[in-house]
């Protein structure tokens, strides 16, 4: 027997459960093989997979309609429970504020003046970059805007892709096989996706192929159709790779691309793709930009500090070596590091 438990948050109980805890009561004499018992804001559902599976579905598209209509009613229960809703969502999200539900119930939504400019480019435009210091949340929102076109049907599939780039460690020198060398770097992504999609469903997708996370490398020769198509990481691509990947573009896909220009993995005499993607592209319409700075910063209050206090160091540095430059003043040792430097600042 299987049991797994749902976590209530941020909803009132008595507007969920009903009188009595009747929705549930309702739900449970639907899988009369399996138990359902609500404790406080715990739902436990004991059973066999399959329909362990199926009641998870139910509940999470019950949570769902809860948001979007603040209670559960018997008629909303019997809706769920007749309709053929297998791994598919019934509840379009069309509030302005939030972007998608989180597979425990809460509400993603953009939390900064950035990321709101951020969801509403991604609203206008087909293709959209996003640039920032770590823990503005880019590759978060990115990935909530891909699910809310998935739930709201808008595309058929979402496809995720990093550039693998070694920075310190040999690839060669990880254990495994390629997945297992290459799923650190993908770690970030499947994080936010389990934030946002209930276990079961997003593994039914990834075996699927409706959610695909991928390297780069493995985007050639591919016509992204009909998709939401994220690049991360960026910064860490060459001209070459992010020119292959923005014309892989299907004519009804979205694509974002994300990066931070201040971490830049690449050998020093490489350029980097998205900076030169950048200055490229930006006179081109129906492409949009956004610009994220340490005030959008969401982790802890001192990775915000953090950014700031780096970003000083290097425009002061920048400054420092633009003068030496101009009095002709500088000697070879330093070279290698201006030239890092350059191109982590370039635009």
């Amino acid at each position: 027997m299987v049991e797994k438990t749902i976590t209530l948050e941020n909803i009132s109980l008595i507007d969920f459960l009903g009188l009595e805890n009747q929705n549930i009561k309702q739900l449970a004499a639907a899988f009369p093989s399996s138990k359902i018992i609500s404790r406080g804001n715990e739902i436990k559902i004991q059973g066999q997979t399959p329909e362990i599976t199926k009641i998870h579905e139910i509940l999470s598209s019950l949570i769902e309609h809860y948001h979007q209509y603040g209670k559960i009613t018997d008629k909303s229960v019997h809706k769920f429970l007749t309709a053929d809703n297998d791994f598919e969502d019934d509840v379009v999200i069309t509030s302005p504020d939030v972007i998608v539900y989180g597979s425990k119930g809460g509400v993603i939504k953009a939390k900064t003046p950035s990321q709101h400019k951020l969801v509403e480019a991604v609203s206008k435009n087909d293709l959209v970059f996003a640039l920032g210091p770590a823990g503005t949340g880019k590759t978060f929102i990115s990935v909530a805007m891909a699910v809310r076109a998935l739930k709201n049907k808008e595309v058929k599939k979402i496809i995720i892709s990093r550039p693998v780039v070694e920075a310190g460690e040999s690839l060669g020198f990880l254990p495994g096989d390629m997945k297992d060398k290459v799923d650190p770097y993908l770690r970030p992504i499947y994080d936010a996706l389990e934030e946002m999609i209930p276990v079961e469903k997003l593994k039914y997708y990834y075996e699927n192929k409706i959610i695909e996370i991928a390297p780069l490398a493995y985007m050639r020769g591919r016509t992204l159709n009909n998709a939401f198509v994220l690049l991360d990481e960026a910064q860490n691509t060459t001209p070459m790779q992010i020119k292959m990947f923005m014309t892989r573009m299907g004519p009804t896909s979205k694509v974002m691309i994300n990066g931070d220009r201040t971490q830049i993995d690449l050998p020093r005499n490489q350029r980097s793709g998205l900076i030169e993607a950048m200055t490229v592209l930006k006179d081109i319409k129906g492409i949009g930009f956004v610009e994220m700075q340490a005030e959008d910063v969401v982790r802890h209050r001192l990775v915000k500090s953090i950014v700031e206090a780096y970003t000083k160091f290097d425009d002061k540095r920048q400054k420092e070596r633009e003068e030496r430059e101009k009095n002709g003043d500088f000697d070879n040792q330093d070279a290698p590091r201006r030239r890092q430097n350059f191109r982590r600042h370039e635009d």
